[in-house]
């Protein structure tokens, strides 16, 4: 479902000043189709230029967070995971023995938590969607 995003081009788009270690970063971002945190960024980071310090990769995360241009996630591991904030929205099933996280869209659940909203009498502006669960082949063995 990883649709790659040109985040060096987001960050011109937003008037960012793009330095060599933030387009390094920005390409790896962008070239990510995990949720990779900080200290996975900074080791792809830096096997391109080993001079990319973790503080810079925190930094550049936290600057590109606020330029909206890359999504943090919470999934439930006590890490901050990171994705280029994607185009099109989807929402993601987290497999809590492995750590994987599969992303998806339902047409049928987008339009159930619209018709939830109405129905409690607000409009859908936006939400975030993460499921937690162990594959059922691994429930059939115990």
């Amino acid at each position: 479902m990883h649709q790659p995003i040109d985040l060096e081009a987001l960050c011109a788009e937003r008037g960012l000043r793009i330095t060599d270690q933030r387009r390094i970063i920005a390409k790896v971002l962008s070239e990510s189709t995990d949720h990779p945190d900080v200290e996975k960024l900074h080791e792809r980071a830096s096997a391109v230029d080993p001079k990319i310090s973790i503080a810079t990769v925190y930094r550049t995360v936290r600057l590109f967070e606020e330029a909206g241009i890359l999504d943090r996630h919470d999934f439930g591991d006590g890490r901050a995971r990171y994705e280029a904030a994607p185009e099109a929205h989807h929402d993601h099933l987290i497999d809590v023995e492995t750590g994987k996280v599969v992303e998806f869209v339902d047409p049928e659940l987008e339009a159930l938590q619209k018709q939830i909203a109405e129905k409690l009498g607000y409009r859908l502006v936006d939400h975030r969607m993460e499921l937690y669960a162990v594959r059922l082949d691994r429930d059939e063995k115990n």
